[in-house]
């Protein structure tokens, strides 16, 4: 029997990602239709040994919260509860805070996922790669290879190409040690949590040995407490795969793991995506439409396009490489482009909504999406994606270009490289 757990973080994390996460918790954002860690879900239910699914964060419960888990149990059939840590606890510290749950029911093992990773999840290799490592106490990280000089920004990790043992691992690095970096999906056996604890006991002692008070040192990371001194042990092995991987950090990141997940639709859900018939809305390339969205058969959708729930769009319409959030309104003859439309939000007619697409190197099958900072060194806005906050309002005619507009917003003239707060 194995278990999961997802770690979600918790409201100071994903500043990255606002204003979309000043409405919702990150991990509930929708991405291709479903939230982003609905698909880690969905992932864990294809391997029929997982049980219970954990979400480990510290997040206040939320009416959003318990509504996502409530419906996705019923859907997966599966046990999801949600367990709060009293602070950031770590990618670690959290796992043994509530180790009791975890290992309730004895599971021979448990999958750990970083809540915004957005991959292909091959779990059931990883779990038979995982089975058929040599006998003893063994964990493994699920890993991907980057670019030399984006690998710096990642857990790098160098293995031995015939067993697969990690001999070394560093996070983050000053200089290049491997291509080869840290997937943040992991399959441990119950046993880490003895190293795990035995860095909690040194943290611990180092509180009571000093002469003042510090700061509590609560916080446990997997990635530099725990994976840099197992390395090289003989017990701490590297799946590579060889499929999609992404992080969820930025709004820009978001628009390319929505392209991703509709292109993993073909493979595991065609029956979801958007198809060309009459009386319906022209559809180029990866398609999601909400069920109980209402579109103009003579609006242009696609590629890479997900529409939500109640999202209205009017005649003429042309959205392309864009996220409409549920209860959007879009009136006739607008164009939406490298866009995320806030909930609520609406834009009149004539008018063109457009961003900067942040997408990897096109020539570097390695190359991943860089989460570039929001101003270069002049000050200045990079150029990115656009987004609308929720209830934004934008009038007919006018140009809304590389531009992020906080919630509540009714503009009355056209704008270029702002944040409008």
């Amino acid at each position: 029997m194995l278990k999961a757990v997802i770690l979600i973080g918790g409201p100071q994390k994903g500043t990255r990602f606002r204003p979309l996460s000043l409405e919702l918790p990150k991990p509930l954002f929708p991405v291709a239709g479903f939230p982003i860690i609905y698909h880690h879900i969905e992932a864990c239910c294809m391997v029929s040994e997982v049980k219970e699914i954990l979400l480990i964060g510290f997040y206040q419960p939320s009416e959003a919260l318990n509504r996502f888990i409530q419906t996705t149990q019923q859907k997966f059939k599966i046990n999801i509860r949600y367990l709060q840590e009293y602070t950031s606890l770590g990618t670690a510290g959290g796992l043994y805070h509530f180790r009791d749950q975890i290992l309730s029911g004895n599971p021979e093992g448990f999958f750990v996922f970083n809540g915004d990773v957005c991959c292909d999840f091959p779990l059931n290799d990883m779990y038979t790669f995982h089975k058929n490592l040599p006998n003893g106490t063994k964990y493994t990280i699920l890993a991907t290879e980057a670019t030399r000089k984006q690998s710096l920004n990642y857990g790098c990790l160098v293995e031995n190409p015939e067993t697969h043992e990690v001999l070394h691992y560093v996070e983050k690095p000053q200089t290049f040690v491997s291509s080869i970096i840290n997937g943040g999906v992991y399959l441990l056996s119950p046993e880490i949590f003895d190293r795990i604890g035995r860095v909690f006991q040194l943290n611990q002692n180092e509180i009571f040995s000093c002469d003042s008070f510090t700061q509590a040192k609560d916080c446990i990371r997997f990635e530099q407490d725990i994976f840099t001194p197992l390395a090289g042990t003989g017990s701490l092995f590297v799946f590579k795969t060889q499929g999609f991987w992404s992080q969820i950090k930025s709004a820009g990141s978001a628009i390319y793991a929505n392209r991703l997940y509709l292109g993993l639709y073909h493979r595991n859900h065609p029956e979801i995506l958007a198809l060309n018939e009459d009386g319906k809305p022209k559809i180029i390339g990866d398609v999601y439409i909400h069920p109980k969205a209402n579109v103009d058969p003579s609006a242009t959708l696609g590629p890479n396009v997900t529409v939500g729930e109640n999202v209205t769009i009017g005649a003429g319409v042309r959205v392309r490489e864009s996220i409409l959030l549920p209860g959007a309104t879009l009136q006739d003859h607008c164009c939406i482009l490298n866009s995320i439309v806030g909930w609520n939000s609406l834009v009149g007619a004539w008018s063109r909504v457009e961003g900067t697409p942040s997408d990897p190197n096109p020539n570097d099958k390695h190359a991943k999406i860089d989460s570039d900072a929001l101003f270069n060194s002049d000050g200045r806005l990079n150029p990115s994606i656009t987004i609308l906050g929720q209830n934004v309002t934008i009038p007919s005619e006018v140009v809304i270009l590389n531009s992020i507009v906080l919630p509540h917003k009714d503009l009355t003239y056209s704008v270029k490289n702002q944040i409008l707060l």
